[in-house]
């Protein structure tokens, strides 16, 4: 798959909203209601595809609705489901933004130039994102706040980033 047809995870589907087939959606965008401007998505393995129209906001989240889901129990069952869009249908980046994927699996060294690990994922505990570091040399895995401060350098074309972490941390 090239880079330009890579699915970009946009959203999740929490569950049921009410009894009449809507569903509870998790935004991942930017905007969460800019989850419909790449629509259609797609389930990860892409057996299944839906146009979403959303009701309004809720608590955590949006209520939609989605083609082909027209019962609580439809939405029930699509509960946990990830929602994807082909990376070609989202907005250019900025030089210092980055889809969450993109950073995965990226080597993370010190300002030093030892290696501490790699990216295993990327968290958001609501205030600011946090890299899940995992490597040979550790014995549980790292989470790194992935700020300016921390993460100065992020050289996606060598696949590497360099942090500069909080004593103590590693």
């Amino acid at each position: 798959m090239t880079q330009d047809s890579e699915l970009i995870c946009v959203g999740a589907i929490a569950g049921a909203f009410g009894v009449h087939g809507e569903v509870r959606l998790k935004s991942f965008t930017a905007e969460a209601e800019a989850i419909v401007d790449y629509a259609p998505l797609t389930t990860e393995d892409g057996a299944r595809s839906f146009d979403l129209v959303l009701t309004r906001s809720i608590k955590n989240g949006l209520a939609a609705r989605l083609t082909g889901v027209t019962t609580k129990e439809q939405a029930d069952a699509l509960k946990g489901t990830q929602l994807y869009a082909p990376r070609d249908r989202l907005p250019e980046l900025d030089e210092d933004e980055f889809y969450y994927t993109d950073l995965i699996g990226l080597e993370v060294r010190d300002t030093g130039g030892t290696t501490l690990g790699h990216v295993k994922s990327v968290q958001n505990n609501g205030a600011d994102d946090l890299l899940e570091i995992h490597g040979p040399g550790l014995k549980a895995t790292v989470l790194l706040p992935f700020t300016k401060a921390v993460v100065p350098t992020v050289d996606m074309a060598a696949g590497r980033l360099i942090a500069d972490p909080p004593d103590g941390l590693f």
